[in-house]
Parts: structure tokens; sequence; C-alpha cells
């Protein structure tokens, strides 16, 4: 019981550490449970380990092959979580580059690693195949961490992100196939028997997993699942697929869950994220015991028997040799440059997928008396480990290196999608700003969207906004929702991760008439709440450029624009482009001279100056048969 209580309060400690440090959750789990597990066999006091995952007569937590069915049970989870995270809209949609590195990519890092670990270790083909099938995973569970806090143009970190999310579910998979493919041997010649027992696990896993998706969808769909009992329902059904899979045709369980929860996440359900929440949230629990226990599995032999120059040759040519390789192949033509493409190359770590199946197979084949197979658990958490290793310390310096490390953050966040943040967002947008709309109502949203501004749903009191690698570069905060509490919260927990160039929120109507006690500097003008910026858009949606020449006529007209309602002041544009938030740039009025503008939405300020409409949005046609107002 001690030891069960041990593993999984290590884990979230585990998890916690990861989190606080910003580090690939992998790291800290692996390394405890390698102390707890091998590396504890040098300090007890009787040559044991502190926490031993298999039954030896003495001690151990799983009894004969336990520890085998909780691992297989625990991967077709995490599988099954990894393939309803893969939308086949989205492989369409990535871009050219991102569909060659998950499939060009992968064929030269699976190839070449096959052939590089053959002739280094001397592995059999289908060991050595296996092997290079279990590295092509990288994952978003590794690379989010490490990327975070690095400042990046939106192409490259928008690379590395997607490669991560499509890559899992296919590498798994590829890496279940050439396991099938290994198992119908039985460590001997490929007979038509074997061929034919292996297109067994290929039809029933397919079948299964694509027969039992469209089941399950149509039981949410039609409410014959009570609402609080889905996501237990899910985990029964993704369990029972396995089992049933694997009776048909023995080994084909993990391909069945990997093929349902492919299907499933392209079907149109209504419940589909509250089922990958909960799904996620499983993924955390069981990740966290699952990486302490197979670790700990692991034993000093296996650790000794990579302690060699071959291990770190191999290492080398994966990580300096095949991974640049495949990125430099995978983005010829592209537009990204040199510099960019180097950097991509070189973050590339391993993660949680590949060391749990990794796992899974090297001890299934170790125990068939696989030759080889002893190589696989440790050659593969060795990749593992250094490059999560490699790339969590190394890849802000390298940034920096090769010049893609941005020294100002000029992307702007905006934060609810209201008609008004839509204008203002194309208007940025077409000052060469990268543009990020958030609100978590879909209809604004996709209108957003229609107009060229990228947007997503968001709900602003999860972290998930946190985990966001497209938003690396945004420097500035904008909130301008019509909930001043709200503003002031997303002021308050994205300041320092969003904001670091200036954060700014719209005023609530109590500021408007007492601007030197507000908390935040203040949006546009003191004068606009959210109210009457909405009226303002409503009437004439469309921004406009006001040629300045000195600071009383700015004084002037900005005097005149804040007695008329219709109008919204929003920026002093300097003539280098550069755009200003009005209330911080009061104490530089004096230097406006020719080259400035005020921008400014709504009603025209005065015919007589002169003027440029930049932007508009359509204006909203009047019902039939009504006035307009």
């Amino acid at each position: 019981m001690l030891e069960l209580a041990s593993i999984v309060i290590l884990g979230i400690v585990a998890q916690w550490v990861a989190w606080r440090l910003k580090l690939p959750s992998i790291l800290p789990l692996i390394l405890i449970g390698l102390l707890v597990g091998p590396i504890s066999t040098l300090y007890t006091a009787d040559g044991s380990k502190l926490i031993e995952p298999i039954w030896t007569g003495q001690k151990g937590l799983f009894p004969g092959d336990g520890l085998y069915y909780f691992v297989s049970l625990a991967i077709s989870i995490i599988l099954f979580e990894g393939g309803l995270t893969l939308k086949l809209s989205e492989v369409s949609n990535v871009g050219p580059v991102i569909t060659k590195l998950i499939t060009l990519g992968t064929a030269i890092t699976f190839f070449g690693a096959g052939v590089a670990s053959h002739f280094i270790f001397d592995l059999n083909w289908e060991i050595s195949f296996l092997f290079s099938a279990l590295i092509i995973v990288t994952g978003p569970t590794v690379i989010a961490p490490i990327l975070r806090n690095i400042p990046l143009k939106k192409d490259v970190s928008a690379v590395l992100k997607w490669e991560g999310i499509l890559i899992d579910p296919i590498g798994a998979l590829v890496a279940v196939i050439v396991f099938e493919f290994i198992s119908v041997g039985e460590g001997q010649a490929y007979t038509q028997q074997a061929l034919v027992d292996f297109g067994k696990i290929l039809l029933f896993g397919t079948t299964f997993g694509f027969t039992f998706a469209h089941g399950l969808a149509v039981a949410i769909k039609r409410n014959l699942i009570p609402h609080y009992l889905l996501n237990v329902a899910s985990l029964s059904m993704v369990l029972l697929v396995f089992v049933v899979s694997d009776v048909f045709a023995h080994e084909s369980g993990l391909l069945a869950v990997v093929v349902m929860g492919l299907v499933l996440g392209n079907i149109d359900l209504p419940n589909i994220k509250e089922l990958l929440y909960f799904k996620e949230s499983l993924s955390v629990l069981l990740i966290s015991i699952l990486f302490i226990l197979l670790a700990a599995n692991i034993n000093l032999e296996d650790m000794q028997r990579i302690y060699t120059w071959k291990t770190a040759l191999l290492f080398g040519i994966v990580v300096f040799l095949i991974r640049p390789l495949g990125v430099f192949l995978s983005t010829q033509g592209s537009g990204l440059r040199p510099n960019e493409k180097l950097f991509i190359g070189w973050v590339g770590p391993r993660g949680i997928v590949a060391a749990g199946i990794a796992s899974l197979f090297g001890s299934k084949l170790v125990a068939r008396g696989e030759a080889g197979a002893e190589y696989i658990t440790p050659l593969v958490f060795t990749v593992v480990l250094g490059t999560v290793l490699l790339n969590a310390t190394t890849a802000r310096p390298f940034a920096k290196l090769v010049g893609v490390f941005l020294k100002r953050s000029e992307g702007i966040l905006i934060v609810g999608a209201s008609k008004a943040s839509r204008l203002i967002g194309q208007y940025l947008q077409r000052n060469n700003r990268h543009v990020v709309l958030i609100d978590n109502n879909p209809t604004n949203i996709e209108k957003a969207k229609a107009l060229g501004l990228e947007a997503f749903t968001a709900n602003i009191y999860s972290d998930s906004l946190i985990d966001n690698l497209e938003l690396t570069d945004v420097g500035y905060l904008i909130a301008m929702t019509a909930n001043p509490e709200i503003n002031q919260y997303a002021i308050e927990k994205f300041r320092d991760q969003f904001g670091e160039n200036g954060s700014f929120r719209i005023g609530g109507a109590e500021e408007i008439n007492d601007p030197d006690n507000a908390s935040t500097p203040g949006l546009f003008s003191y004068t606009d709440d959210f109210t009457r910026m909405l009226d303002a858009v409503r009437k004439n949606p469309a921004v406009h450029e006001l040629e300045l020449r000195s600071p009383d006529q700015y004084r002037k007209c900005f005097s005149r624009a804040s007695e008329d309602p219709d109008i919204v002041p929003l920026f002093i544009k300097s003539p280098d482009g550069q755009l200003h938030i009005i209330p911080t740039f009061t104490e530089q009025v004096g230097q406006i001279k020719e080259g400035y503008r005020l921008v400014y939405m709504g009603e025209i300020l005065d015919s007589d100056e002169d003027h440029t409409q930049v932007v508009s949005l359509p204006r909203k046609r009047p019902a039939r048969g009504s006035r307009p107002g």
C-alpha cells in the first residue's frame, strides 16, 4: 500500500515540478522512476529497489503479467486520447511544410534511424525498425513547455506545434504496425500463415476501431447515455474495444483504439470537448503512475548494457543528422529561412508515447525471447531523456544564436471579438501587426475568421491559453469585452505572459468619470467605454486616419472627437508607422508634427481635413419593411 500511494504522490509532485520549472513532465517522472528503481539498488541495504513493479517472491506490486496488463490498458487510453486530438481537416489546412514533416520527415527518421541502429548495435532489421518507429514521435506535451517562453515568429512555433500534435497518433500507428509485423513471426521466418495473421491484425484492428467509434457516436448523439455517465461510459468502451479486438486477433487491440480515437475525433459530436478534458485529466494521472513504474522496472544491467560509445553515436546520428536532414528536405521550397529551418531541426524532443510504447513492446518481445529486444526500452528511454534535456537547456540560447529569437514581441492579443474588436484587429493587421482575437462566443470568432483575422474560441479562466505556442510573439495585451471585471481579470492573469510591452483595457463607466484612479492604463480615450464604442461602430464601421501638423491641431481634433459620441479616437500613428496608445502618449504630444496621424473609428471627424479611410466593415442592412435607425 505504501508503494502504491508513493507512486501516485511522487507522480503528482513530478507534474507540479514540471509545471513550476516549465519542463516537459516526462523528464522528472522518468528521473524519479530511475531513482526509486535501478539506481536505488546502489544505496539500499539489501541491494533491492525502493519500488519494485514486478513481484519477485519477496516484494513487488504486480504479480505475474499484472504489470504488462496494466501498461497495456494505460497505453490504450493514452493512444485513444491522442487519436481524439487529430482532426483530418487540420492536416489539410496546416500547409505543405507540416504535411511534408509528418510524411517525408517521418519516412527519413524511420529508415535513417533503423539503418543506423542495425549497423551500430548489430540488431536484426525487425528490432532496428521497431526502434526507429518508436522515436518518430515528438508530441505536444514535450514541445510546449520548452517553447512556451521563447518568443518566436508565428510560422516557426506553428510548425513545431502542429508537427507535435499530428505526428503523435501517426507515429504511434507506425510503431504498432511494425510491432504487429514482428509479432506474427514469433521469432521465425515470415511464412504465408504469418502474413495472414498480420492481415488479420490490420483487419480486426481497423474494423473494430471504426465500428465501435461510430457506435459510441450514435449513442451520444441519440442521448442513449446520460450526461453524468458519458465520460466513464466512453472509457469503458475504449477498454472494451481493446480487449475484444485482442481476442479476435492477438495484438490488434492497440491498433483498434488508435483507429477508434481517430474516427471519433473527426465526427461532429456535441460533447467531444468534455470527453477530451476527461481523457486529458485521466491521461495525466495514468502517465504520472505509468512512467515512474516503467522507469523503476528498468534494471541496472539494462542501463549498463547501453553505457557505451555506441549509444552516444546513435544518439548523435538521430539528433544531429537525421532530424535536421528530415527538416531541411521537408521544408524545401517553403518560405522558411535557413536559420528557421536550423532551429526547427534542432528542436525535436521525443515524448511520452515513445517511452510508453517502447516499454510495453520491449517487455513483450523480451518475454518471447526475441533477439535484441532487450535494447528497445533502454535505447528509447535514452533518446527521450537525452533529447528532452538537450532541448530544454539549449533551445533558448540556440534560438538567439541562429537569430530566430524575437528581441521584441510585437504581436497583439485582443480579448473579446466584438464588432469593434474585429474592426480594430483588421486595422492593426493592415499595419503589419500579428493580431490574435479570443472570445468564448463561437459566433464572434467565426465572424473574425471570415474577415481573415486569426481568432479562436478560448476561456480566459482556463490555463490552456498560456500553452498556445502560436502566441509566443505576443507582447501587447488589449482587453475589450463588455464586462469590466473580465477585462481586469484578463490583464492581471496574462500581463506577464502576453503584455510585456503593454497591457491595456477598455475603461468602465466609473473610470470614464474618474480616470486618475484607474488601476490599469486606459485604452484609447477615457471618454469612451465599451457601450459608446460599440454604438459608434454600429453607425459607421470604419477606421480613418487624419493627417496632423501640430500639437495644437491634435488637441483641437481630439477635443472635438471626445465630445462626439459617434467618434472614438484609437491611436497616434507616427511617421515611421509606430502606433501609440493615446493615454500613454500624452507626455509626447509636443513632438507631433507633419507626418503624424490621428487614428479613429466611427463618423468622419472633419470633412475639411485630410482623411484616409483605411478599413471598414459592411453596414448591417435594416430588415425589410423597417425604417433605418
